[in-house]
């Protein structure tokens, strides 16, 4: 049978401590949240390998190094409600609600979102709150939100996302352009969203957050 705390030790030691994460909720939240749990049957026994995990329709779990890098840059606070946009099957979900009061997830995926509340559930994780929607519309009901963290590939973040971040709030998200990628962070002020480059990373494009053409005539 698959050790898989020494895994989740192994995989921090070798993959996310090397990377500069020295943040110790990050740190902490790594080594607490069974990634297995949050990985598709047949993906459990490479949950902690250093790579993405691929889900189907284009989407995939961040790879550990980039999801403890983007938490990191985040900085979300154990009194923050924080926003997460792509909860996929929950994982970074249980990591945010580990480090934050509360946290309000959105996924579009049907089956995404039945197998992220049934292994939050079977967690206990009780602070946090995932229900289906259009990514792209996040969750103004519950806003506004400390922090925001989109997990997954975006070219463009609209307004009504950035809509729903609080005065002095951060924002996370991968940003690509065609195969290359950065992680940014975008600190909120004055009702303008000022972005800076954090580390090289890539992630397929969330649905709703790909550029529209324009048209010149």
């Amino acid at each position: 049978m698959a050790d898989f705390t020494q895994r989740r030790i192994t995989m921090v030691d070798t993959q996310v401590r090397p990377s500069d994460v020295t943040n110790f909720p990050v740190l902490d939240a790594m080594l607490s949240v069974p990634r297995e749990v949050y990985a598709p049957d047949d993906a459990r026994d490479v949950a902690y390998a250093d790579g993405p995990i691929p889900l189907g329709g284009g989407r995939q779990l961040l790879d550990p190094r980039a999801t403890a890098k983007l938490l990191q840059a985040l900085q979300p606070g154990p009194h923050d409600l924080v926003l997460e946009i792509g909860a996929a099957t929950g994982y970074t979900t249980a990591l945010l609600a580990h480090m934050a009061e509360a946290v309000v997830a959105i996924e579009e995926d049907e089956d995404l979102v039945r197998d992220a509340q049934a292994a939050l559930s079977e967690q206990g994780v009780d602070n946090a709150a995932l229900s289906q929607g259009a990514l792209v519309e996040g969750n103004a009901k519950h806003g506004p939100y400390d922090a925001i963290a989109i997990m997954g590939g975006v070219q463009e973040v609209p307004a009504a996302i950035t809509d729903q971040l609080k005065e002095g709030g951060h924002i996370a998200a991968i940003f690509m352009d065609g195969p290359l990628g950065e992680a940014r962070v975008g600190v909120k002020s004055g009702g303008r969203v000022s972005w800076r480059m954090e580390f090289n990373a890539t992630a397929p494009v969330l649905p709703g957050f790909a550029r529209v053409p324009t048209f010149a005539f």
